[in-house]
């Protein structure tokens, strides 16, 4: 049987394995550190190969670079002994839930995920810190376990100073932020599907550095749009009203979009507003157009501004049909059709469009016998077609738009019962963006600076409105809520947070107001809509980022004394239990963390049954032979036990007999 890794993908051996495609015969072995032999490049070849194509030493390229980019670029790479460990008491659903919440450093999780969910998640939405000089700045020590970093992330150096900020005069301050973004896009960019898209939240700062940063990563051609959220007026600020920020939007294959005739498309906004004004005019004029018409422009007018109803006030004709606005009948760029057309009162021929007409003479008589042509009081003037609202429902995205700042924590602080988070992304906005990308029914919507857990509230809205099942996985560092620290604003929101936190008895950590903002989410939306909300998932999964569940030795059994091996017998670490075992077997051997578990017990023994027989497992000790029958007639892709597990030497012996017989092929592997 094969052993398991039980260790996150080796980045560079993975490029590697990409120039071997290519270039086979600049492939080589060399001696790792521990003695073994391992794939290497020959760059001397490979330079050959590419001779024309070498920059060499300083002459002049175009680049982008920064003080440890290299240290990046091996933070991107670097493999880690890692994995996620369920938490099912905090969990919703855990049994039937697709939804996953995940504490820990995000590299690292996405190190993690790197394999099982490669080129599986369509949307990405981050809101990373914007360095503003006080927001967080991840410490990248892959060596931390996730109880080590809740004991040292209280986040002071020994002189007192908070190791969570950045300040402009750090010196370092362009240099630390790129150094903590960069090696997260990159992993990111890999679990993108080919059509798949990334938004990133920004503002001013560091605008330009993430820009180019994504043209590294994603490619310059990848680049899509830079989104304007205008959110209001600020009166605070000495010179201009800063009142706007950013969504950077980058696709993963703008080629496959592009092959594949892929559109996106936004219901516009306001619509509901404009259809229940319309009704009830309807309701009270009947057939009188006028009035109607009268009354919606009217109402259009006394709108405030930003009412997004307001943007559509040209739909302000009415007849028979509905809603519509008078639009141009002539051929977009000119050259359309040029024939005579005759008013239907005078009898006279209308003005023909300068630039033709905008469709065929045939297509125009039926248009008018049908009633969707206007013409006016008579033939001097180019008649125009009646453009219905409900036919015109969807348009494409603006790159700018408005959403007021204040109403997303304003409705945060009325779900949660206080201001518990200072200024929290807007549910509606990333509820936009969800259904306007494309994103569809079982897609994965990732957000791995999750905060507030903005970003699963918005899937629940956007699955609620269009009836799809859309799932998200959350990453969130357990940052420590400090109450001591900051404006006094911001300490009477900490302290806010904490008091809930209290009364929740659990600790105090961002990741915990996101957990109850996701349940709460869950629990209104229920509640408004109790037909639709029937199919909703509204559970998740938690997952903790921990280090490894195996024991040093399994990583190095050569460095390991021999008199140490008596002692290390079983090489898992004596606080993990089985089903942390089986997450990290199932991250390695490509079963999604969402996947279905079933449990049965055979001779006192548990088998889990993942993914409908993907994988099948046993972590017990003393397996039997009736243990390893059972396993191997259910003829799953994967078998997995432990290697200290079977009873005797019998049973280790008819092992490879049993699966020959029953499961020729299903794959073995051991831990």
């Amino acid at each position: 049987m094969e052993k398991l890794k039980m260790q996150t993908a080796d980045g560079v051996q993975d490029n590697i394995s990409r120039i071997a495609e290519l270039f086979p015969e600049c492939i080589t072995e060399v001696s790792d550190k521990m003695g073994g032999v391992k794939r290497s490049v020959d760059f001397d070849k490979l330079r050959q190969l590419l001779s024309s194509e070498i920059v060499e030493g300083n002459e002049e390229r175009y680049q982008f670079t920064w003080p440890d980019k290299r240290k990046a670029i091996l933070a991107a790479n670097a493999p880690i002994n890692a994995t996620l460990r369920p938490c099912r008491e905090e969990s919703v659903d855990f049994d039937t839930t697709q939804n996953l919440y995940i504490e820990g450093d995000n590299l690292d999780v996405l190190k993690c995920l790197k394999e099982t969910y490669l080129h599986k998640v369509k949307m990405i939405y981050i809101d990373p810190p914007y360095n503003t000089g006080n927001d967080f700045v991840y410490e990248d020590d892959f060596a931390e376990s996730a109880s080590e970093y809740l004991a040292n992330s209280g986040q002071f150096d020994e002189q007192g100073n908070r190791l969570v900020t950045n300040t402009e005069s750090n010196g370092r301050f362009h240099t630390d932020w790129l150094n903590m973004i960069y090696p997260r896009l990159r992993v990111a960019r890999d679990l993108l599907t080919e059509d798949g898209v990334i938004f990133i939240s920004i503002d001013e700062n560091e605008l330009e550095n993430l820009k180019k940063v994504c043209d590294e990563i994603f490619g310059e051609s990848n680049f899509i749009a830079e989104f304007i959220w205008s959110a209001g007026r600020k009166n605070d600020s000495k010179y201009i009203s800063v009142s706007h920020e950013y969504v950077v939007c980058y696709f993963r294959n703008a080629e496959y979009i592009k092959e594949h005739k892929i559109v996106w498309r936004e219901k516009k906004r306001g619509l509901d507003d404009i259809y229940n004004i319309y009704n009830a005019l309807v309701k009270k004029y009947g057939d009188d157009y006028a009035n109607i018409e009268k009354e919606l422009k009217k109402w259009y007018k006394n709108l405030p501004d930003g009412h997004p109803a307001k943007d559509h006030k040209h739909y302000c004709r009415v007849d028979k049909r509905g809603i519509y606005f008078a639009d141009n009948i002539s051929w977009p760029g000119g050259g359309g059709p040029k024939y005579e057309v005759l008013h239907p009162l005078t009898r006279k021929p209308v003005k023909i469009p300068s630039r033709g007409w905008i469709t065929s003479e045939e297509n125009l008589k039926e248009w008018i016998k049908e009633d969707r042509v206007d013409f006016g009081e008579n033939e001097n003037s180019v008649p125009t077609i009646k453009a219905y609202l409900k036919d015109r429902e969807y348009a494409v995205p603006y790159s700018v738009f408005y959403q007021d700042g204040r109403a997303a924590s304003k409705r945060l602080a009325t779900l949660m019962g206080d201001k518990v988070f200072e200024n929290p992304k807007d549910e509606e906005v990333i509820e936009r963006i969800i259904e306007f990308c494309g994103t569809n029914d079982g897609d994965i919507i990732l957000d791995f600076f999750s905060g507030s857990a903005t970003t699963a509230h918005s899937v629940f809205l956007a699955n609620i409105e269009q009836n799809l099942n859309r799932r998200f996985i959350l990453v969130q560092i357990p940052e420590l809520i400090d109450a001591s620290k900051g404006s006094e604003k911001s300490k009477k929101v900490a302290k806010n947070a904490i008091n809930l936190l209290d009364s929740m008895k659990v600790p105090h950590t961002i990741c915990e107001i996101g957990k109850e903002r996701i349940r709460r989410a869950g629990a209104k939306i229920k509640e408004e809509n109790p037909e639709k909300a029937q199919k909703l998932d509204k559970g998740f999964r938690v997952l903790k980022l921990d280090s490894s569940n195996m024991k040093e030795v399994f990583y190095s059994p050569k460095d390991t004394a021999q008199q140490d091996l008596f002692s290390l017998v079983d090489n898992v670490k004596p606080d993990r239990t089985s089903g942390d075992l089986l997450f990290q077997v199932m991250l390695e051997l490509g079963a999604t963390l969402d996947s279905k578990i079933e449990e049965s017990m055979v001779d006192g023994k548990t088998i889990y049954n993942v993914g409908d027989g993907y994988l099948v497992a046993c972590f017990d000790q003393k397996v039997t032979d009736e243990v390893v029958k059972t396993i191997a007639k259910m003829q799953p892709m994967y078998a997995v036990l432990r290697d200290t597990s079977m009873a005797d030497d019998a049973t280790a012996t008819n092992f490879e007999q049993i699966f020959k017989t029953y499961a020729p092929n299903t794959t073995t592997k051991i831990l």
